[in-house]
């Protein structure tokens, strides 16, 4: 029987989104990967699943283009308010976040960040303000800083995100084993403490046109180190996002987010 699909954006980061509360639709890995493939699949950096919650309207669940479930996407988690509607809240593994309807997307808070290294996590203690790490090709602006937004990421600032070649720089740090489950790379520039320009690694998705968790996480380390203040402007390749984040605090994310077209999927031809 064909599945139903929506094919949706934010900022160009691009989704395939299953509503599964009425009806269950088997997903995998496998088949998440198959159906993200951009040559023999329809293609998109997620895969989202929207299914039946006992704590919120409904429960998000998110494949990345290689297969894997992680914990929290931004981008999609504008697209589904769309979906569910103004005053939605939506269960992740990362939290339940409350959703309000704009005109042109969303705006979602997003919880509040966590600092303690565990949380992030990292490998071992350190100091996530200032972490003593470094990597070669990348020459950062101070010590880089790490922080999880329902994900972990980690935040270089650097002098002009747009001169590295992130396809080289990015995966290596992904992968570095003091990131035991990996991370979200955010390469950042800071050009006033009203805007920020900003490039994103994703873990298990490469370089992506935009990251709304990596918006969140790079906004706020910039708060929290002084560099930005709250209601600061993220630009990233795909368009911009306001963050807005006080300390102690939760995050609030405000942008756009677009349905593309619906469809219609043989499941039965992607391996389970």
């Amino acid at each position: 029987m064909p599945q139903p699909f929506h094919k949706m954006h934010g900022l160009g980061n691009d989704f395939v989104v299953f509503d599964a509360r009425q009806s269950a639709v088997g997903m995998s890995p496998r088949r998440a990967r198959a159906i993200a493939d951009r040559r023999f699949g329809v293609g998109c950096d997620q895969l989202i699943l929207i299914e039946p919650s006992d704590v919120a309207t409904a429960r998000m669940r998110i494949w990345n283009a290689d297969g894997g479930e992680v914990e929290s996407c931004g981008n999609a988690t504008r697209c589904v308010a769309t979906l569910l509607g103004d005053g939605a809240t939506l269960e992740t593994i990362g939290g339940v976040l409350d959703l309000s309807v704009t005109n042109d997307g969303a705006s979602v808070d997003m919880g509040g960040p966590r600092f303690d290294w565990d949380a992030v996590p990292l490998a071992y203690p350190m100091d996530t303000l200032a972490l003593p790490l470094a990597w070669d090709g990348v020459e950062t602006i101070g010590p880089p800083m790490a922080l999880s937004v329902g994900n972990p990421h980690v935040i270089l600032f650097v002098t002009d995100t747009d001169a590295l070649d992130i396809e080289t720089l990015g995966r290596p740090i992904e992968h570095d084993p003091v990131f035991p489950e990996r991370v979200n790379v955010n390469f950042a520039t800071i050009e006033s403490p009203d805007r920020i320009r900003l490039r994103v690694w994703e873990r298990g998705s490469g370089a992506t046109l935009a990251c709304g968790t990596g918006a969140c996480a790079t906004a706020v380390a910039a708060i929290r180190s002084g560099r930005a203040k709250s209601g600061v402007t993220v630009a990233l390749p795909g368009g911009e996002l306001v963050i807005d984040w006080q300390p102690g605090g939760t995050i609030r994310m405000t942008g756009p987010a677009a349905h593309v077209f619906s469809g219609e999927l043989d499941l039965g031809a992607f391996p389970a």
